[in-house]
This record gives C-alpha cells, structure tokens and sequence, in this order.
C-alpha cells in the first residue's frame, strides 16, 4: 500500500467524518476519525503491516494508523482496521489527512456539509440478561476468595440488554457522549461504541504513560454532596486498597521496557458526569530498542481495574461465576501508528451493537475486595451504565 498525508486547513469536527458508518477515537477533541477499510490485519501483523506501507509525509510526525479493539479474553480472534481516510487533530491544533492512494473516498466537504441527527422518538426496553441474584451471589463467591486469601481483588461485572423499535442512531448517541463525557476517551470502532475515562497506555516516542482508575463513587451533581463523596472515598481503605493492586500490575509491567517509570504517590480523583475514580497517573522513558504500543497493551491485559489480582486466579473466577463472555468489554481499544506511537484506552462505558442496531449490550462491574458489600457493588454498576444507557435512550 501507498498513502500520503496533507494538511488540512478547513475546519471539521471528527465526529462528523466518522458519522455513524465510519471509525472515531477522540478525547477533548484530540485524536482520529477514519472511514473506509484498505485492510483488516491480525493483531500479531499489524506493526510489520503499518510499516511496510510507503508513505509521503507532508505535514511532518505523521504515519498510518490501524485502530481497533483487544477483547477481555485473550483466546478471542482479534484485528484492527487500516482506515481508506485517516483525519488527525494534534492537541497543538495542527490538522491533517491521511489517504491510502489509490483507492475511492468520501469528500470531506460533502460529510462536513451533511446535517446533523435529528431527534427521534424510539421505543427501548432494557432488562439484565440474568437475574441480580445471580450478580449478588457471583459478587460473594469472589468476596468470599479474597476472605480466604486466594485473591487481592476480583472484578465481577453484568450485562445490561437495550433492545429499540428503531436502529440506534451512532452519530446522534457520539454527540450525547461529547456534550457529557467530553474529558473521557470516545470511541466507536465496528459496532463498539464508549466513552472510557481510563486510560490503559499510551506512547509517544520515548514517552509511556497509563492512568489507571480504581475505586469508585457516584456523583449527584450537587457540588456538596458530591465533595463529600470524594473525600469518603480517598478515605476508604476498601477503595485503597482496590486501587493500590492496579498501579503495582500497571507499574511492575511497565518497568521492564523502562529506563525510568514513576507514580503519583497519592491517587487524585478523576470525575466525570456520572461518578468519581481514585486516579493515578504513571509515567515513564521508554529504553531502546523501544517497544510498539500494542506490545504494552497486550502485556497489560486484561488489566487489575477489569480483571483483578493475582491475574490468572481472578480471570478463572471470573469465567466461573460471573455466567457470560465479555467479548470487547474489559478489552482495550485504540490505535497505533507506523513508528509504534499510539494511545489506548480499558474498553469500559461501553455498548456492543448487534449488525441492525436495534439491540445493545452494555456491560458494568466493580471491584471486590474483603470489604464489599453485594448492595453497594450493584449501585456501583447502576452508576456506571448511566453513561451509556442515557446516551442511548435519550430522544
């Protein structure tokens, strides 16, 4: 393959190249919408793939992408897509295309030019796909582990089914997610489509990061009460302790690719409109010779925050208890460059659509530890399907 990338001078929102049909991941307006298929690669040969094609660089620190989704289980297929059209938007304000020559493309005048959704009047039903007793009692068999000193930490989660009389309309629920979750990583990616505030890990040149959450608390959107919420749980030991069993995975797996690799010594809170995270941010200088950004994604999966601690144990009971496959969520999702650079985020807040886009599946869970508590950890899952239950449902 052959691609070239040009400036782009005119103004035009990601979201409307991606539209409903296209690919979109975007976080405070940074990042890339694509459309078109030059070629769907395995995830083992997509760096050897991206850096075969020939590229003209007429901007300056550009490179083909290949975006896409690692499920939660590792034994699943998975591959990623390199887009016919790639539209970047750097932080710094610089804009550019990237074109796979030879091959028919939409016109970014016309898609800029095309109306927005309109509002629609659906009808939804959403029902759990097993009963809260089956939840309840799966949260209690891992909490139980952790009492017997088998785990740290399990995560047990549940899947929600929105079912509509019409197709859910993907550009209408993008800009939902936007004018809610715009500091969250959005993203839409075959039917895939979220808005995670986590992010998994990143690579810029020499440059790795990841900001692992953990332990959460949901928000009112009364500044008091939700102040409040946020200092019980930076006081929690449950949370704490939750929270410390990620950054130890995030950083004892980091490490070895790193010259340096540091931690915030307290976690912070990283809000967002539906609830609160205990956040903390690691950062580091990758040695040479430096890895791709796949091969850190996939050492770090599944990561603590979806899986738990020990890592092997915490998946086995995960497939024993929890009574579904998980598939893309608790996955990660992202892209990745021809020189190795890219960003990824955990594939959390999320919903799967089926081939008509009249049935989503939304999965949430929590982290268990000693000190759950069956209740609370079901309100935790309430509180995070909101994200996309109210993008989806809302006329």
């Amino acid at each position: 393959m052959r691609a070239r990338t040009t400036h782009l001078d005119t103004h035009i929102d990601l979201n409307d190249v991606a539209r409903g049909d296209g690919y979109l991941f975007v976080r405070d307006g940074v990042g890339i919408a694509a459309r078109g298929v030059a070629a769907r690669v395995a995830i083992a040969d997509v760096a050897d793939v991206l850096a075969a094609i020939v590229h003209i660089d007429e901007v300056g620190g550009c490179a083909p992408v290949a975006l896409g989704s690692l499920p939660f289980e590792a034994h699943l297929p998975a591959e990623l897509i390199i887009p016919r059209l790639v539209v970047g938007k750097a932080a710094d304000g610089r804009q550019w295309v990237t074109r796979i020559e030879g091959e028919p493309i939409d016109d970014l005048k016309i898609l800029a030019a095309m109306p927005r959704p309109c509002p629609a009047a659906a009808e939804f039903t959403v029902a759990a796909s097993a009963d809260v007793g089956h939840y309840l009692g799966a949260v209690e068999a891992a909490r139980d582990a952790v009492r017997n000193g088998d785990l740290t930490k399990a995560v047990i989660a549940r899947e929600v089914i929105v079912t509509s009389d019409q197709p859910i309309d993907v550009h209408a629920v993008l800009l939902r997610l936007r004018a809610s979750f715009g500091s969250s990583y959005r993203y839409s990616i075959d039917g895939f489509i979220g808005a995670s505030p986590e992010l998994l890990v990143s690579v810029n040149g020499n440059v790795v990061e990841s900001h692992p959450l953990a332990g959460t608390a949901p928000r009112t959107g009364d500044p008091v009460t939700d102040a409040r919420a946020a200092a019980e749980l930076i006081a929690s030991t449950k949370n704490q302790v939750e929270h410390r069993s990620v950054i130890e995975m995030v950083h004892d797996t980091l490490l070895p690719w790193c010259s340096y690799l540091d931690w915030e010594p307290e976690p912070s809170i990283v809000a967002v409109a539906n609830v609160a995270h205990l956040g903390s941010r690691v950062q580091g200088r990758l040695s040479e010779p430096r890895p791709h950004v796949l091969e850190l994604v996939r050492a770090l999966l599944p990561t603590p925050a979806l899986g738990g601690t020990p890592r092997r144990e915490a998946v086995e009971l995960i497939a024993r208890v929890e009574g579904f496959t998980r598939g893309r969520y608790g996955g990660a999702v992202g892209w990745i460059d021809a020189t190795g650079n890219g960003t990824w985020a955990v594939a959390i807040r999320c919903a799967e659509l089926s081939a008509d886009r009249r049935r989503a599946r939304l999965v949430a869970g929590g982290g268990i530890v000693a000190e759950s508590e069956p209740s609370a950890e079901l309100a935790e899952t309430q509180a995070k399907l909101q994200a996309m239950l109210s993008a989806i449902v809302r006329p």
